[in-house]
């Protein structure tokens, strides 16, 4: 019987997922090439995610209606930490932007290390084919970011991150849609543990250009950041 780490049996990978039915079976087929444990997260497609995630050997479950990124992550979370032996959890998206070798990099890295956090950046690594307007949009959210949480970050909203388990443990997040990267930054923050970036490439295909967030989408999400930040001050 291996020890409990050989072969990452001791990680569980979320691929969060919405209407990818296209793309998502080759996203976990690439993934169990490194990982055993893929738990795919259906958040209310209408097509045949799940049915794919099944067939290329992931564990799913559904939403029944679509409540966005955040939740889906949330769920992604509390299952794998069902699992007791669970010492690391990788958050993956399933359009395709994200590379198995980079997770599978970031958690021999953070092993390696006393980080519990770790946060792949494209701008540390690679954006290839990144169209320009995506590059200021993400600039743009830096700096947000920072001012709005302290987290100083290249990369604050890549999806491609590895928590230990003893900060997943930690994350309740309440905001349901894309908002919630901001929140969890200031999980993060509070937590008072240790984060770094590990650079990692980002494959911008014509697929994932072409579902990629529209740029009033990024105002709609400061909106919902700012609300919330506001609404959690007045019930302190």
């Amino acid at each position: 019987m291996p020890e409990r780490g050989t072969d990452n049996l001791d990680v569980w990978v979320i691929v969060r997922c919405f209407n990818e039915a296209s793309v998502v079976r080759g996203v976990i087929e690439e993934l169990r090439g490194h990982f055993p444990n893929v738990i795919g997260v259906d958040d209310g497609s209408t097509d045949e995610s799940a049915a794919e995630m099944l067939a290329a050997g992931a564990m799913v479950v559904r939403h029944p209606v679509n409540l966005g990124g955040g939740a889906a992550l949330q769920t992604g979370l509390e299952f794998a930490l069902l699992d007791h032996g669970a010492a690391y959890v990788v958050c993956f998206d399933g359009d395709g932007q994200h590379r198995a070798e980079d997770a599978a990099a970031m958690v021999d890295h953070i092993r390696s290390t006393e980080v519990d956090i770790l946060i792949g950046s494209r701008f540390l690594g690679s954006a290839q084919d990144m169209p320009r307007s995506r590059g200021v949009l993400l600039r743009l959210g830096r700096a947000f970011e920072r001012l709005s949480t302290g987290i100083k970050l290249t990369d604050a909203h890549n999806g491609l991150r590895v928590f230990s388990r003893r900060f997943a443990a930690t994350v309740d997040l309440q905001m349901n849609d894309m908002a919630y990267a901001s929140e969890l930054l200031g999980i993060i923050k509070r937590s008072g543990l240790a984060f770094a970036e590990y650079p990692v490439t980002v494959r911008y295909t014509d697929y994932s250009r072409a579902k990629g967030q529209r740029s009033i989408n990024s105002v709609n999400i400061a909106t919902d950041v700012w609300l919330h930040q506001v609404l959690k001050g007045r019930r302190r």
